[in-house]
């Protein structure tokens, strides 16, 4: 009997293969848990009340939809060759009474990459969380589902650590969002169009890219890719390194990132007290991501030196870094961070799909010039127009002048928000009116 049975198991994959069914070699995408709701559906009202709280209304326009919440957990694949893990993330779908177009239209499908975090507890699937409240009311409640993973690493992963800025990880648990999210839509009875639409935002905006390049390269019939829209995104890492100004926020995201690729490839350094001076060496290997952590917890705690406001960017790195490394990444193209750093750049790809490209030229953590113009010229040299916009004249508009005096608490507290949320916000809003267009 048991011989009989593993027959006709074995007779079934094969023939799920030959019909272009799922491999059962290959999990990726695969629901673990059962989709389960977050909490009662929210009600379009609901939603409102919250924007307009938050000052989020007046940039997304009236909900259209309610919204459920659905918490993911999906199978995706690790760093190395053959490596398994898994994966959470958030599904919202829009719904609304049984005999409307929010709930019976077929929706496309938006992945959603998050922005940094150093919190490893953190999940999308909170309709508290600031980003999952701003994808709730920009898409979700404009009639899109969306579906944005936690990453590796984080949330309900089991993976050991996040590959931060890790371009084909990255790239990896977004595709697998999206098939477990299309699992997850058919489980619950409700209908996608087939369309996919990759955005993301700093982090995300690197991930999403990864992303539409790896699903218009490596799966071009499983998906159809309507458009990417990346904002922010740190795309020309390899430049940005040598970059002799220091970003807003060095000290969380430089960290970060050699720590992550040490693990990832082995051999950026042999030691941390190479890269960091004291008191930061110790215990940096793994500080980033941490359970319950904030930026300013891990200030205060220690973990890594202040910057803006108490310092500058420039300080916090002299604080932190050792010298002869900043210089390996600025000079040494033979180094093995400046090796990462080429094989995380994203350059080097001729996109399908329409593609936007968005920031703001006076962000003081991902500068356009760095990344957002080299990625559109290296587009524009292979004779993809791409749109390029810069929303500081929009940031403006919206939340007011630059303030004047650089010493003023004012002026810390607008640049302060003006990667995030200002630039999120706005570039968003670009986002839907591409995808509005090709929906």
């Amino acid at each position: 009997m048991k011989l009989r049975v593993l027959c006709a198991v074995a007779v079934a994959a094969v023939l799920l293969a030959a019909c272009g069914g799922s491999d059962p070699a290959d999990p990726r995408g695969e629901l673990i848990d059962a989709p389960a709701a977050v909490g009662s559906t929210l009600a379009a009202a609901q939603i409102d009340g919250a924007a307009q709280a938050g000052g989020l209304h007046a940039l997304a326009g009236a909900a259209r939809c309610d919204v459920k919440v659905i918490r993911l957990n999906y199978r995706t694949a690790g760093v190395r060759p053959g490596e398994t893990s898994n994966a959470s993330g958030v599904l919202l779908l829009p719904t609304g009474p049984a005999d409307t177009a929010c709930a019976t239209a077929a929706a496309p499908l938006v992945a959603y990459s998050r922005g940094t975090s150093v919190d490893k507890s953190r999940v999308m699937a909170n309709a508290q969380d600031p980003e999952t409240r701003i994808l709730i009311a920009m898409l979700a409640a404009q009639g899109y589902a969306v579906v944005a993973t936690d990453y590796l690493g984080y949330g309900a992963s089991t993976y050991p650590y996040h590959p931060y800025l890790h371009a084909d990880s990255e790239a990896t648990s977004v595709i697998d969002s999206v098939r477990a999210a299309r699992k997850a839509a058919a489980e619950l009875g409700r209908k996608l169009s087939g369309k996919v639409m990759f955005t993301g935002f700093s982090q995300g905006g690197h991930a999403s890219m990864a992303a539409q390049r790896a699903a218009e390269r490596d799966y071009g019939n499983e998906f159809d890719v309507a458009a990417g829209a990346h904002a922010a995104g740190p795309y020309n890492l390899a430049d940005a390194l040598k970059d002799p100004q220091a970003i807003a926020g060095y000290q969380f995201f430089i960290p970060f990132l050699v720590t992550a690729w040490q693990k990832v490839y082995g051999n950026v350094y042999a030691n941390a007290a190479d890269v960091f001076k004291a008191p930061y060496a110790s215990g940096i290997d793994n500080l980033l991501p941490a359970p319950n952590a904030s930026y300013a917890s891990l200030i205060v705690a220690g973990k890594v030196p202040y910057g803006m406001p108490n310092g500058t960017p420039d300080e916090a790195r002299a604080d932190l870094m050792q010298p002869a490394f900043v210089q390996t990444m600025r000079a040494d193209d033979s180094a093995p961070i400046s090796v990462a750093a080429r094989k995380n750049t994203l350059l080097g790809w001729k996109p399908r799909g329409r593609v936007l490209l968005c920031g703001a030229a006076a962000d003081p953590t991902i500068p356009p010039a760095v990344h957002q113009e080299p990625m559109r010229a290296h587009f524009a040299a292979q004779g993809v127009t791409v749109d390029s916009v810069d929303v500081d004249p929009d940031i403006q508009a919206a939340f007011g002048p630059v303030p004047t005096d650089p010493a003023s608490a004012e002026y810390a507290d607008y640049y302060g928000n003006y990667h995030d949320p200002h630039e999120l916000l706005t570039c968003l809003v670009k986002a839907r009116e591409l995808f509005d267009r090709v929906r």
